[in-house]
């Protein structure tokens, strides 16, 4: 046979490679072989409200509840594909739900570290891109035919109340304002909006967020009380100054088009079944326009694990009342018949639900015909796992990354003076742990093993324990292996095997025999070791913290696919380390507090010691936003001289006024304008006084002067990333306001002003700020 003639089989066969793999995206209206385009519900001019009015006009009831789960199936007589609305992007794309497939010309997609640690760099433009990214490669895995979907159930906005919570590692870490910044800039990024918001205002949508698990959902499955049963008791103080915020922010700022409500129930009642949150606060006082989603057999677990609901029919009842649209599981495709028949639930309500999935679906573009000649057509699989969207994956570990520990400028290494060096422990060369949980197959993976090795060629391996467990560590053997080379990196933690979803942690300290492992390998070795840890939630190291054999601890996360390669250029001073910590390492014995207890403020009597840095009264291994540098940061107010704020607007003096007095003004009850009046600028100089370059996140606090039961002892009004040379300085302004940043919710939940001293916080600045009333 010819070369010519080989050729042009073999360009054939590749052509019909391609045509079977390649298929085309699911889309309604505007197909050849039918007549729906000229139906209202496919004339693009129309508004949303109106096409999707006629759409649901048509369908038959039974085509009606089929469009109530999540599994949602083809209308063919409209010419209406299938649809999955069950897909995850928490991270990345990911086949961890089922409307993503990586089964055709696309393989994997960009993954990015786990949340926690992303949330540790402290910027929202570094989280606005990467969710851009998200967007424009599941665009692309839609355009490929590989999505039976465009709606992603992230982000997960829950706080990180307890240290032991398996999916801690999901969210932006405990605090409200960094966790509602983070919703903002997540949604905007994956709906297409602008970085400051406001470029949607024609309602189509790039891909749709859905932010989870509303509300109050942080327990998963301790000592056998799992998330299906568990009732957290929550305060109306605690609700409106900790859970609800970054939800607010997520709907309001964010314009989210998704919600997921969670299993749970708070206060007696379903977060799936509850009127007043689903309606009356998302909808109502937020304004939120969208579709509300349960979280996968919520609806299910109202009547046969919780029993609120007495039949299957209530259950179904209950859940659209509240304001509930879609059913994750094939509950309500079972029982919605039966309620209507029953007279439990009107039809009203399903069209009421699937005006809200329609809308979206719309939103997204899936009724306006050909997809390949709308916006985000041309978006092709040369743009998934690009070089710039690993660069940034890249990027964002390095970010991330905290330095914990740096006795005696240990690090960084130096590249030319390091002759020999020894990576040890179970997470030294695991890729699957790189990546935390809610992950795709990522475009590359780089081990901290791997990514040493690029720096010193002689570099020896050994795991010291086979698994993350460590019940069987062969520390003799570690030990030889440090004592015959220059340099020692342990690289220890957790895994998904101890921190993940429906696995809550018993304990805070490291598994098995690592900590002697660590502290073995540590006085054997010739000089101080570099220990290196991965993991989501917090573990107690006080032990390396304060050996002096351990001179460096970076605290790594999840970092994701270029997480080995991060680590390596932190160690070997290519990067300079800026991530701070998102939430508070606690002391092993924190595991005396239950789980189950909600509360977030101590309470003094019982020896509570409440939760996270805003109310807890206990000692810490780290405090929250601690985090080292190979650069020394110095911190100067612009203006130092006592600030007052005249809460009535008007500047009374009296010198006989007493500041630890108990007036208040409720925020409520100054209104918009009086707010709007007292916010002001805060300039805060911050110069690099070291010799390398680095990027930098300022953290702006409030501290409350004479703190009063129940009042936060400090928290974050403010955060923002610089880059700066050696010896550079620059000016960052912050706007303080002060109706949001000086209130604290009452026992009632309403927010509050209270009179007395303040003081704005950078480092170990402090500027006084006083309120009068």
């Amino acid at each position: 046979m010819g070369l010519q003639k080989i050729l042009i089989i073999s360009l054939t066969c590749l052509t019909i490679m391609f045509t079977t793999q390649a298929t085309k995206p699911p889309f309604s209206c505007d197909q050849p072989d039918t007549s729906t385009k000229s139906y209202p519900f496919c004339q693009t001019k129309l508004p949303i409200a109106q096409r999707v009015k006629d759409l649901v006009s048509r369908l038959t009831l039974d085509e009606k509840i089929s469009q109530l789960v999540n599994t949602a199936p083809a209308i063919p007589r409209l010419g209406i594909p299938a649809f999955e609305w069950w897909s995850e992007a928490l991270h990345g794309v990911a086949n961890a739900g089922k409307g993503i497939s990586f089964d055709g010309p696309i393989k994997a997609a960009t993954s990015f570290p786990q949340v926690i640690l992303t949330a540790a760099s402290f910027d929202v433009h570094l989280w606005y891109r990467i969710a851009s990214v998200i967007a424009k490669e599941a665009r692309a895995v839609y355009n490929a035919g590989q999505a039976t979907g465009m709606t992603f159930w992230a982000p997960n906005i829950n706080i990180f109340r307890d240290p032991r919570w398996g999916r801690g590692q999901e969210t932006p870490g405990e605090d409200p304002l960094v966790t509602g910044k983070y919703a903002i800039s997540y949604v905007r990024g994956v709906q297409g909006d602008s970085f400051h918001g406001g470029k949607l205002r024609d309602g189509h949508l790039q891909a749709s967020a859905c932010c989870k698990h509303f509300t109050a959902y942080d327990l998963d499955n301790w000592k056998g009380i799992g998330r299906f049963v568990f009732d957290a008791k929550v305060s109306p103080q605690d609700l409106a100054d900790t859970y609800q915020p970054p939800f607010q922010s997520c709907i309001q700022e964010g314009r989210a088009s998704g919600i997921m409500c969670a299993y749970n129930r708070v206060n007696e009642v379903p977060n799936c079944a509850d009127y007043n949150l689903l309606t009356k606060t998302a909808r109502e006082l937020w304004k939120f326009q969208g579709y509300i989603t349960s979280d996968c057999d919520a609806v299910s677990i109202i009547y046969e694990n919780q029993g609120y609901a007495k039949s299957p029919e209530d259950a179904v009842a209950d859940v659209l009342k509240a304001g509930m649209d879609l059913n994750c599981g094939t509950y309500m495709l079972n029982h919605t018949k039966s309620a209507i028949q029953k007279g439990k639930a009107p039809v009203a309500q399903i069209d009421r639900a699937l005006h809200n999935l329609f809308s979206v679906r719309m939103r997204l573009g899936l009724f306006n015909g050909d997809p390949t000649r709308l916006p985000y057509g041309k978006i092709g699989p040369d743009q998934v796992c690009s070089h710039d969207h690993q660069r940034l994956a890249l990027d964002a570990a390095k970010d991330g990354i905290v330095l914990l520990k740096n006795s005696g400028r240990l690090l960084p290494l130096s590249k030319t003076k390091t002759p020999s060096l020894a990576v040890i422990g179970p997470n030294a060369n695991a890729p699957q742990t790189l990546l935390g949980n809610y992950f795709g197959p990522p475009c590359r993976s780089v081990t901290p093993l791997q990514g040493l090795q690029s720096y010193v060629k002689n570099t020896v391996h050994h795991q010291g324990c086979d698994f993350v467990n460590c019940t069987s560590a062969s520390i003799g053997e570690a030990v030889a292996l440090a004592k015959s080379v220059d340099y020692v990196v342990l690289v220890m933690g957790l895994d998904q095997t101890w921190e993940r979803e429906d696995h809550d942690r018993d304990d805070l300290v490291l598994p098995g025999k690592q900590q002697s492992l660590i502290t073995r390998v540590a006085k054997a070795a010739r000089k101080p070791i570099v220990l290196v840890l991965l993991c989501g939630g917090p573990v107690d190291v006080t032990f390396a913290k304060y050996d002096r054999n351990v001179g460096s601890i970076l605290w790594a996360g999840y970092p994701g696919e270029a997480g080995g390669t991060a680590i390596a250029q932190i160690i070997f001073g290519d990067h300079n380390p800026g991530g701070r910590l998102p939430i508070t390492w606690y002391p092993k014995d924190f595991i005396k507090v239950p789980m189950t207890d909600m509360r977030m403020r101590p309470d003094p009597s019982t020896g509570y010691p409440g939760r996270t840095y805003r109310f807890y009264k206990g000692e810490t291994v780290f405090e929250y936003g601690y985090g080292l540098s190979y650069s020394n940061y110095a911190y100067e107010f612009a203006c130092t001289e006592h600030k007052k704020l005249y809460l009535n607007q008007t500047a009374v003096s009296d010198a006989n006024k007493k500041l630890d007095s108990d007036r208040f003004a409720l925020v409520s009850e100054l209104g918009s304008d009086a707010c709007e009046k007292m916010k002001y600028s805060e300039t805060i100089r911050v110069k690099n006084e070291g010799d390398m370059p680095g990027k930098h996140s300022v953290l702006l606090f409030v501290e409350n002067g004479q703190p009063k039961e129940g009042r936060p002892i400090k928290r974050l009004i403010g955060f923002k990333s610089v880059i700066l040379k050696a010896g550079e300085s620059t000016d960052i302004n912050f706007t303080v306001s002060p109706c949001e940043h000086l209130s604290s919710a009452n026992v009632d939940g309403i927010m509050a002003m209270e009179e007395g001293l303040h003081y704005m916080v950078v480092g170990n600045e402090k500027r006084l700020l006083t309120t009068i009333i």
